[in-house]
């Protein structure tokens, strides 16, 4: 005998508007305990990025007395017994991820954007340089192509090499470069680190990179486990590419060039590997940590001493 199909969910009659709707998805989504950390931190902010995506953007607080259709109370219902259920990233299930205040293109063939470097971006990295003065820029383990499309639209003068060594990876960058319209600015590269742009130098060298480690990612949600592992484990210590980029960078930046570079919870680690190196740690007003700023003056002296 076949087993019963599973009953599709369906929203309550008595729960009409779109403030009705987000409260209902977010208490599905807390009774089913699901783990946020792809674009939001809690079920509340889940479910009205869910709901937004489906009654279509702009979305603000006007629209919360609105009432959908049928059909797209079906879609909703849909889509938060799917997240439930799967435990799939949002993100993934909507393809679609926010970063630097635009809309990007993501699938599982690439980590969702998360990278606290979009508040830097959006500064146009002042005040660590003059972002009119800005001509090139280097994006290593570009993933969807976020930061170097960020990079393009926050620095009006620069050129961006996109770098990643994943042709996966890069198939969903060239979807995201198209429609950002920036295909004339921001190169997309396949290969290894720094392999595939040879002696070129650059203003800003800006990575997050694969970077953790093998604990955590034994240990890691179930939500993550649907993300590429390329695209996060880093090793025992976390650090199997951020030690490459540091001490690479420095032959590929310019004479005032800066390195910006994310490692997350990796960070002690990376200290304790180069006792003595002034990393910079930066401070972000809607939170993250782990990424480290280093001048190219500062990477010669260290390793020249």
């Amino acid at each position: 005998m076949n087993a019963e199909a599973p009953q599709q969910p369906v929203i309550p009659d008595e729960v009409r508007s779109v403030a009705q709707i987000i409260d209902w998805c977010a208490a599905q989504f807390e009774a089913a305990d699901l783990y946020f950390g792809h674009g939001t931190d809690n079920a509340r902010d889940e479910a009205a990025w869910l709901v937004a995506n489906r009654i279509g953007y702009p979305f603000g607080e006007a629209r919360l007395a609105e009432i959908p259709d049928a059909q797209t109370r079906a879609g909703i219902a849909q889509l938060a017994a799917e997240r439930v259920r799967t435990r799939k990233p949002l993100a993934y299930l909507l393809n679609e991820a926010w970063f630097a205040g635009e809309a990007y293109y993501v699938d599982e063939r690439v980590i969702v954007p998360r990278s606290p470097i979009a508040e830097l971006i959006l500064e146009g990295f002042a005040p660590w340089v003059d972002p009119q003065g800005v001509e090139q820029v280097l994006d290593l383990c570009t993933g969807s192509g976020c930061i170097a499309i960020a990079c393009a639209h926050a620095l009006p003068r620069a050129r961006v090499d996109a770098v990643d060594i994943s042709a996966a990876a890069l198939e969903v960058a060239a979807i995201n470069v198209a429609r950002h319209g920036v295909g004339e600015r921001v190169r997309l590269l396949e290969g290894d680190l720094f392999a595939p742009v040879a002696d070129r130098r650059y203003d800003i060298i800006v990575s997050n990179p694969p970077y953790v480690d093998s604990a955590e990612m034994a240990a890691r949600a179930a939500e993550y486990r649907h993300e590429p592992e390329l695209a996060l484990a880093a090793g025992e210590a976390g650090l199997d590419l951020a030690i490459p980029l540091i001490e690479q960078a420095r032959a590929h930046l310019g004479e005032q060039g800066i390195l910006v570079l994310e490692v997350g919870a990796s960070a002690p680690a990376l200290e304790a590997r180069y006792p003595g190196l002034p990393f910079i740690w930066l401070d972000f007003e809607h939170g993250g940590e782990g990424v480290a700023l280093l001048e190219r003056a500062t990477l010669d002296a260290y390793f020249n001493d």
